[in-house]
């Protein structure tokens, strides 16, 4: 059975997250600790106790993900003998593209931490306050079409453009606020449900340029090297080993769409992937995973025991 490692994007942080974790396995313990001193800052204790406004926080939010997913992973291979080259594939939605990297040992742990601390920061200067605005499409009419049949009547008026497709049902579109404002209107006019989102910056579109650039000068000096098994990279929706193409796309994912729907399609038409497992916090991606390849296995995998019942299968 080929088997894809899935790792979740910002939206799937909570308080507590890791804890369990770090209490069972000395290698998370070892993972949050190289973290905490890669940033300089005590991370992991805000990952365990919060409070909840500071980790929702995108330049924390985004290693603190990433920290999570790969102490499951070095827990997965120390305590369980479970290499990441089990996997056909590895993937991850938006900032989970790092994790997965990482993962795949295209990433150092501190550099990944550091990129995405970076990340966050800049895509946070990028955008004043308010400007910008992200919304969810949701509904059983919504599809790619709709929210970009949306967009476009937002782009009348400014920046909009389909941010994320995740699944048949659930789009988010991105830009100025005005624009958003105007393709939520039409959305509802197409039938589907529009829900704003409560972010700080519209990620994903064309208004996060300067921070594209911020990580073009950023992966420039970072090292990496051609990942254990593919990349499925969120701009592409296709599998990718080559180092140089990785950087490349990783800039372009700044202000790029995630599509994750066409991805994991992929994964389960071309790459035989029949069983998708979601590694670090939240069920998001499992969840998304069961509506987009039904006829495949999905599992989440953020609790000790959720770690050995994997193993053990």
């Amino acid at each position: 059975m080929t088997t894809a490692f899935l790792f979740p994007g910002q939206g799937s942080q909570a308080v507590g997250m890791g804890a369990a974790l770090a209490d069972a396995f000395p290698v998370a313990r070892e993972v949050f600790a190289e973290v905490d001193d890669a940033l300089g800052q005590r991370l992991s204790h805000l990952m365990r106790e919060g409070p909840e406004d500071q980790l929702t926080l995108t330049e924390n939010a985004q290693p603190a993900l990433m920290a999570v997913s790969v102490a499951v992973m070095r827990a997965l291979k120390n305590e369980f003998g479970v290499e990441v080259t089990a996997a056909g594939f590895v993937a991850g939605h938006s900032l989970g593209e790092y994790s997965a990297l990482c993962a795949a040992g295209t990433l150092s742990l501190a550099d990944a931490a550091r990129l995405l601390k970076l990340r966050g920061q800049a895509m946070q200067r990028a955008v004043p306050v308010g400007r910008g605005a992200m919304a969810s499409l949701i509904g059983p009419k919504t599809d790619l079409a709709l929210a970009e049949a949306a967009a476009a009547a937002g782009a009348e008026v400014g920046v909009c453009v389909v941010a994320n497709d995740n699944n048949a049902g659930n789009v988010v579109i991105s830009g100025d606020k005005a624009a958003v404002d105007r393709a939520i209107e039409k959305a509802k006019e197409l039938g589907a449900r529009a829900i704003p989102l409560n972010v700080s910056a519209p990620f994903h579109c064309p208004l996060m340029a300067p921070a594209a650039q911020e990580m073009a000068d950023a992966l420039a000096d970072a090292a990496l090297v051609a990942p254990a098994v593919p990349v499925v990279a969120n701009v592409t929706a296709r599998p990718e080993t080559d180092p140089a193409i990785i950087r490349r796309l990783l800039v372009d994912q700044v202000t790029g769409r995630v599509r994750w729907r066409e991805s994991m399609e992929w994964m389960a038409r071309d790459g035989g992937v029949a069983r998708f497992v979601e590694v670090g916090s939240g069920k998001v991606l499992a969840g998304m995973a069961k509506r987009i390849a039904p006829d495949a296995e999905s599992v989440s995998l953020n609790a000790p025991a959720d770690l050995e019942a994997f193993a053990r299968v």
